[in-house]
């Protein structure tokens, strides 16, 4: 049995594209946080436990270790002790259960953030020590990780990459208000908006013509159907490369913790996509059109490599 920390947002987004790569060669297992809206589409790989989340992005520092004491907890009695290996795919919610399986022995797989490219994110720094193999996704990764570079993990393409003519347009998990009202402003008639946690009533109520929701089961089918992709940095911009989608990559300050402006500056160099430094109507437009003019960008994908290193890390076990 492998256990994947799906740690919520974009690392539960990692955790299903390991997912996909071990499904059929082992029995999987998950902990994820209780509050995310992605949680729920897990199940189809295997049996899905939840835990409490210690921190989000204003979570107080207080009420941050009171919750990390629960999770703890929880994650004392949520880890089977048959587990072969432990697989963390980052965020503060990956450390209890991750820290419980060093406890007992069992073999810890490391995931460094796809979007730190200067500096480690705490969790990787804190869990190298008691990782086995610390997974690094780009060769910058090395000079503050001791690890293996595997390569950006991309998801495998499920459908054929087509033009529907739309703009995809993402807020991400919590959602991205500054983002949502440019492209409310922009005067683009095709788009498909993902709000995320911001309500998206007022959206469709200005845009009848335009497909608005907070979230979505399938969201890899109309990125394969986008003709320009526009997200935060995160796991969106990795799930259009794996469809060679134009990408426009746009600076989301309240994520600062999670990556400094020369993180993203990188990624979206990474991704060959031009950054929007503060989303606002004309700036949109102008990083969209630049975007198709760019095109997409080739990426090799080493999701099948790490899920082999996992698979024989559980050998030896």
């Amino acid at each position: 049995m492998i256990l994947i920390l799906a740690g919520g947002g974009g690392h539960t987004a990692t955790a299903k594209i390991i997912a996909e790569e071990l499904r059929g060669e082992t029995e999987l297992y998950f902990l994820a946080p209780r509050d995310d809206p992605l949680t729920p589409q897990l199940k189809q790989y295997g049996a899905v436990e939840t835990l409490t989340r210690p921190r989000h992005p204003t979570t107080p520092t207080w009420r941050f270790t009171l919750r990390m004491l629960k999770a703890l907890y929880e994650a004392l009695r949520k880890v089977p002790r048959e587990v072969e290996v432990t697989v963390s795919t980052g965020g503060n919610f990956c450390i209890p259960p991750a820290l419980t399986s060093w406890i007992r022995g069992i073999p810890l797989v490391n995931i460094e953030n796809r979007v730190r490219l200067i500096a480690p994110s705490k969790t990787a720094k804190l869990l190298q020590s008691f990782s086995t193999l610390t997974a690094l996704q780009w060769e910058e990764q090395t000079r503050f990780l001791r690890g293996v570079v595997f390569g950006p993990l991309l998801p495998r393409p499920r459908y054929k990459p087509w033009n529907g003519g739309y703009i995809l347009i993402t807020g991400g998990t919590y959602g991205y208000r500054e983002l949502l009202d440019a492209a409310s402003e922009s005067g683009l008639e095709e788009v498909i908006l993902q709000t995320g946690r911001i309500d998206p009533k007022p959206y469709r109520e200005k845009h009848p013509q335009w497909r608005v929701f907070r979230y979505s089961s399938n969201f890899e089918e109309l990125i394969a159907g986008a003709r320009v992709v526009v997200s935060p940095p995160g796991a969106t911009p990795m799930e259009a490369a794996a469809y060679k989608k134009p990408i426009v990559i746009v600076n989301y300050p309240r994520w600062a913790k999670a990556a400094k402006p020369r993180d993203v500056e990188l990624f979206a160099e990474k991704l060959n996509a031009p950054l929007l430094w503060r989303p606002n109507p004309e700036g949109l437009l102008k990083a969209i059109e630049e975007a198709e003019r760019r095109g997409g960008t080739r990426l090799k994908s080493g999701s099948e490599a790490l899920a082999k290193a996992i698979l024989n890390l559980a050998i030896k076990n």
